[in-house]
């Protein structure tokens, strides 16, 4: 959890300074001449419907378990990443830096420029579409928000989308349990 939204910061690496760092093997670099100007909202949580296990960290740093749960089998050979995981207690784990490509957006578009992942930051609130958010979670979501609307000057407040909007038909979340109205009156943008 974070003290204040004024205690993260992100260090000269593209990393936050207050996250607990767990780096994923899987992201690259972002193409030569692109800025981030993008920030993805996910939701994510193995299994399915169950929170605070550390799975989700396996599944990014590819150590899940395909023997562990019957739905690992479907996902472990997968190779994905995000930027940052909120938990449900407000917890911010950062997987990749922000200045480098994290695979989490696959196919995708937002206005008109396919592979977000090119120009995206993605974060990932460990939830279900249909479960409310935790007030921790939008807490910290705001805070690190903030932080990257202040580090990346081509990311502004109409770049902020969920995973449903950049690959519609294909995913889901954030989900109808996300309160777009109340996360933006919690961030600040100057």
């Amino acid at each position: 959890m974070l003290d204040t939204p004024q205690s993260l910061n992100i260090d000269a690496s593209g990393w936050l300074t207050s996250a607990r760092h767990c780096c994923s093997p899987n992201f690259g670099p972002r193409p030569e001449g692109v800025d981030v100007s993008l920030l993805v909202v996910h939701n994510i949580s193995l299994p399915p419907g169950q929170f605070g296990n550390g799975w989700i960290e396996k599944f990014f740093t590819n150590r899940l378990e395909s023997d562990a749960h019957p739905y690992f089998a479907t996902i472990a050979s997968l190779q994905v990443s995000s930027h940052v995981l909120i938990t449900r207690t407000g917890e911010l784990v950062q997987f990749v830096s922000f200045k480098d490509r994290a695979w989490h957006a696959g196919r995708s578009c937002f206005a008109g420029v396919d592979e977000c992942n090119d120009y995206s930051v993605g974060i990932e609130l460990e939830g279900t579409d249909t479960l409310s958010y935790t007030e921790e979670q939008y807490q910290t979501l705001a805070a690190v928000t903030e932080a990257l609307l202040g580090y990346f000057p081509a990311l502004t407040p109409q770049r902020i989308t969920g995973h449903c909007d950049i690959a519609p038909g294909r995913k889901t979340d954030p989900g109808e349990s996300f309160d777009w109205d109340k996360y933006f009156s919690q961030v600040t943008f100057n």
